[in-house]
């Protein structure tokens, strides 16, 4: 099966899920917040397909995610527990929704969408700025230290990127209780990038000075 075929089957299963675990909880499709959401997500995430084009190893390492692509313990946690933390924010926000729990404005709800665009474009230009941005943890033998762009502001923008989304979806969503998984999720992320740093110090030549230059790891001038 072609990268592009199991690319779009991975996009259209992902959407479902996205869908089932909005929807249900929501208990109505009624949820104008929810299909917006997805509308964005949707239209944003569409930059795959141009990666492929330009470069279909970038996507096949994108591809290769979760607890069972991690060969570290601790990255193998931590995968499944941001993967916990991401649907329960998305079931959290819909039951919110569903119950009156808080109430976010319309216009708030947009600027939600906006976050989530402004996140996954960073995730995308982080992508297209390092070709060895996996989504687990590992050093390739050709693999060189990006010091430019993004990760000339912060060591990890990816994690950045997905803070930021995080930040937005249930906004978007038109919850406030939902930003309470971004709690646990710094957390996770703090563990994730202690043990990467760790892995990338010992193997990825360069990376040493690279940490001299560039002090914060995910938040500018703050961490």
């Amino acid at each position: 099966m072609s990268i592009g075929v199991r690319t779009t089957m991975q996009s259209v299963i992902a959407l479902l899920a996205f869908g089932l675990m909005l929807f249900l909880p929501a208990g109505t499709l009624h949820y104008w917040q929810a299909w917006v959401f997805l509308a964005v997500f949707t239209i944003a995430s569409l930059s795959t397909a141009y990666m492929l084009r330009k470069d279909p190893a970038v996507v096949e390492r994108r591809m290769r995610a979760g607890p069972k692509a991690e060969t570290r313990p601790v990255q193998k946690l931590v995968a499944a527990g941001i993967t916990i933390l991401y649907c329960a924010q998305l079931v959290f926000s819909a039951l919110d929704h569903r119950f009156g729990w808080s109430s976010v404005p319309p216009a708030l709800s947009l600027i939600g969408d906006a976050l989530v665009v402004i996140g996954l474009g960073i995730a995308i230009l982080t992508v297209n700025q390092n070709n060895y941005a996996a989504a687990n943890i590992t050093v390739e033998e050709s693999q060189t230290v990006i010091s430019t762009g993004l990760y000339g502001i912060v060591r990890h923008p990816m994690y950045m990127g997905v803070m930021i989304m995080m930040t937005g979806i249930p906004l978007a969503l038109d919850s406030y209780w939902g930003l309470a998984v971004l709690v646990p999720l710094l957390i996770v992320f703090a563990v994730r990038i202690a043990d990467e740093e760790k892995l990338l110090n010992q193997e990825l030549e360069g990376y040493r000075d690279y940490v001299g230059k560039v002090r914060h790891r995910l938040v500018p001038y703050v961490w």
